[in-house]
């Protein structure tokens, strides 16, 4: 039962912006806090951004923080993360997740359950 998908990854020249988007299904998204985590190979998964459960509270990573901004449209069942200047470092496959045991944002991994299958992001120099 696929319950996060995430769209909107792909190649970028170093500036330019993406908006990622994570479709949830009504279970897993309602009241819960969600969040953007971004890994690459060989590497931990990283922390890059969260939500609390209305989405008038926010975290970020300090090295996205001005650059990238976290939303949610509880209407559609989705939340977004728009990426503005984009920089090489940012390369990662990107995932999204769904946090139910807590409704204010998390920057801990281990606090949520559900995971999205992860989007490639790419920014070429």
């Amino acid at each position: 039962q696929v319950q996060l998908v995430e769209s909107g990854g792909g190649l970028v020249q170093a500036g330019g912006s993406l908006r990622l988007s994570c479709a949830a299904s009504v279970r897993t998204f309602i009241g819960n806090a969600m969040g953007w985590f971004r890994q690459a190979p060989g590497k931990e998964r990283e922390f890059v951004a969260a939500v609390d459960w209305s989405g008038s509270s926010t975290d970020y990573v300090d090295s996205v923080k001005g650059r990238f901004t976290i939303s949610r449209d509880n209407a559609k069942n989705t939340v977004y993360l728009q990426m503005n200047s984009l920089k090489p470092e940012d390369t990662d496959v990107y995932f999204c997740a769904a946090c139910s045991k807590f409704r204010m944002q998390q920057t801990n991994e281990h606090a949520y359950e559900y995971w999205g299958q992860g989007t490639q992001v790419t920014v070429s120099s």
